[in-house]
């Protein structure tokens, strides 16, 4: 069982394809982070990239600020399987090296990397190695001719930033690429994305930029991006936070399972408790996160504190636990299973959840297996 499909209407966009992860078109909504470490320390980097795959990354991006940490990307690119973006400023000769060297997308951002002449080598380049380019327009970089333009950032300056760059890419014939256009202001970005939405078919990428910490981010990347994501835009997304790039991760894939835009992992469905409740529901359901947060396999779990409205979300879950007296109730598949106590409820709601995504796995095997054998 599991909730419907999101009645999100994408906006409709052209695929390009960054490593082996398809973006735009049909493609399911990418998410992806971006490592700080200092690129030229391999093994941290290679160990945060894994960190941030293992979180379930589809995409990770990469700062590549001089030619020197261009070589060690080179060996960065050469341990880990995620497909990598390097992040480009300034000297276009870092873009052409890291080509090179593997890259599976480059971002140049407009706003620093001005000269035709050198922009022109970059996409030459690209198109030769297939390489899509991500045009990465920043409030905070904007080109000073536009600063002069219109005195201070807005939306209009950040979409004729973008278009000057797409009217160069449309005169060398080169297509393959996505656009994004960040600031911190949330209706700065918002309105950026809706202008520019309905000049271009290229995948948009999604993001507010600096905008701070766990939880502010958190709360302005669900209103700003999700405002974007409820009007079908957007095709791949960053949720930039000041802390761990695993927690922009989880946050992402959080974003996208409650606008029912991708499943990954355990979609917990928990009341926010009261007086009502027939077991402590937050230290519960915050256990029982941390203990399954391994698990990529979508699943449906509803954990409620009493009768009012525990049954009706029991039914729509996978697994569903409704607080009662004198024993609380388990549902499995919808239906009432077991009564059980308040005793070891977090060893047991695990080991159900362990047992049904073994199972779902398992079924998932054997169709996949069929599949194949028809197709033989």
């Amino acid at each position: 069982m599991s909730f419907s499909e999101s009645p999100i209407v994408r906006r409709k966009s052209r695929q390009i394809m960054v490593g082996d992860v398809a973006v735009g078109g049909d493609a399911p909504i990418s998410v992806q982070s971006m490592t700080n470490t200092p690129t030229s320390d391999v093994d941290a980097t290679v160990a945060q990239i894994e960190n941030i795959q293992q979180a379930g990354a589809d995409i990770v991006r990469v700062s590549v600020p001089s030619l020197a940490e261009a070589e060690a990307f080179g060996e960065i690119r050469k341990r880990v399987s995620v497909p990598l973006v390097a992040d480009i400023h300034f000297d276009h000769h870092i873009a052409l090296r890291v080509a090179d060297l593997g890259v599976d997308c480059l971002r140049i951002n407009p706003g620093n990397i001005t000269r035709e002449d050198r922009l022109r080598e970059v996409i030459a380049k690209a198109r030769d190695l297939n390489i899509p380019i991500r045009i990465g327009v920043n409030a905070g970089s904007l080109g000073k001719d536009l600063l002069r333009k219109y005195k201070e950032p807005n939306a209009t300056a950040m979409i004729e930033s973008a278009m000057r760059n797409i009217e160069l890419l449309d005169k060398e014939d080169f297509h393959n690429f996505k656009l994004s256009l960040k600031a911190s202001d949330i209706f700065m970005t918002i309105e950026a994305y809706q202008g520019i939405a309905s000049q271009i078919d290229q995948p948009l990428h999604l993001g507010i930029t600096e905008a701070g910490g766990l939880r502010s981010v958190t709360v302005k990347s669900a209103a700003g991006l999700g405002m974007l994501l409820m009007q079908g835009i957007g095709d791949t997304i960053r949720i930039s936070l000041a802390a761990d790039p695993v927690e922009e991760i989880k946050v992402g894939f959080d974003l996208l399972k409650s606008l029912k835009l991708r499943s990954k992992g355990i979609n917990f469905v928990a009341c926010p408790s009261c007086s009502r409740q027939n077991f402590d529901v937050i230290s519960t359901i915050n256990e029982l996160e941390r203990r399954v947060e391994d698990i990529t396999t979508p699943l449906d779990v509803a954990i409620i504190g009493c009768i009012v409205n525990g049954p009706g979300e029991a039914k729509e879950a996978d697994i569903g636990l409704t607080g009662a007296r004198p024993s609380n109730l388990i549902y499995s598949e919808g239906k009432p299973d077991h009564k059980i106590s308040n005793d070891n409820l977090v060893d047991h709601l695990e080991k159900m959840i362990r047992t049904r995504v073994a199972d779902k796995q398992a079924l998932e095997a054997a169709e996949a297996k069929t599949l194949n054998v028809g197709e033989a």
